[in-house]
This record gives C-alpha cells, structure tokens and sequence, in this order.
C-alpha cells in the first residue's frame, strides 16, 4: 500500500498470526490471544494492516468497524522499532484507506499510564474524551478513551 524507507504497510493474513502473536506477547503487558486476532483478521468490517521491513512484521493495528465509528482495538510496533514513525504510518494507511467515510469517526482506549501513546495520538487528531475505570485485566489501570472526527483532513 505505501513504501518508505523500507517500511511497508499492508493488510495481515492469517499467515502473519505467529509473527503478530511473538511481538504481542513481548510488548503487551495484557496480550491478545490467538484467537483474537483470527476472529478479527477474518471479519469482513474490520481492517487489518501490518507493518513490514524488509518483509518481516514489525508492528500492526486491528481496527474493527461498528456503526458509528472505526474502533482502534490494537495498535502495537515492536519495542525495538518504536518511535521510528511506524504507528504514525498505520494509523495513516488507516485514514487513507477509510477517507470516503464520513460518517465513522476513529475511537480508542490507551492506558493513562501511557504518555508516549497519548501524545501520538493527539499529534494525529484524537481528543480524549473520557475514562474508563479499571479497564485493563493485567493490573485494572483506567483507560482514556479517546476519539478523532471523520473528516478530520487536517492531520
């Protein structure tokens, strides 16, 4: 879809699951498990993509569609790819890919904890609008919930 410096992003199949599950297991501190991504790769409204270098995966974002909005579910890069610009460019393939859209806007929940994802995201548009108490299983830290408006260009 897009190639920058070797960076290329792409939709994931169920071919990139074990590659997904490895960088999962070792930077989420609450990983999905496999199934998740299976269930989420094969549904028709939702959109998939990874990141690629040099053909191997180094990061990805799952984003199921509902209603009235794209939900963010999963957005994770590699810890030793991160802040090279990767989930900027996932997020942007997403924007692209889902531009003639103008009824969705994008959602997510981030950690509070999470300083570095919350700074991404309000770079790229979010605006927080709320908090989800003792969201995470791993330890019950409260998520921000964040959104992005749909025609939201500018960005």
């Amino acid at each position: 879809m897009s190639t920058t410096r070797g960076l290329d992003i792409q939709r994931l199949g169920l071919d990139d699951v074990s590659a997904i599950e490895k960088i999962e297991q070792r930077a989420m501190p609450a990983p999905w498990s496999r199934m998740m991504f299976v269930s989420e790769i094969v549904k028709s409204t939702s959109i998939c993509l990874g990141a690629f270098v040099e053909e191997r995966l180094v990061g990805y974002v799952i984003v199921s569609r509902y209603v009235d909005a794209w939900h963010v579910m999963n957005l994770v890069v590699a810890p030793e790819h991160r802040r090279e610009g990767i989930a900027t460019r996932l997020l942007g393939t997403l924007f692209d890919l889902t531009a003639d859209d103008d009824r969705r806007g994008f959602t997510l929940e981030v950690r509070v904890s999470n300083a570095a994802a919350i700074e991404l995201y309000e770079g790229l548009g979010f605006t927080s609008q709320g908090v989800r108490r003792g969201y995470y299983t791993d330890n019950r830290e409260d998520a921000l919930i964040m959104w992005r408006d749909p025609l939201d260009t500018s960005r």
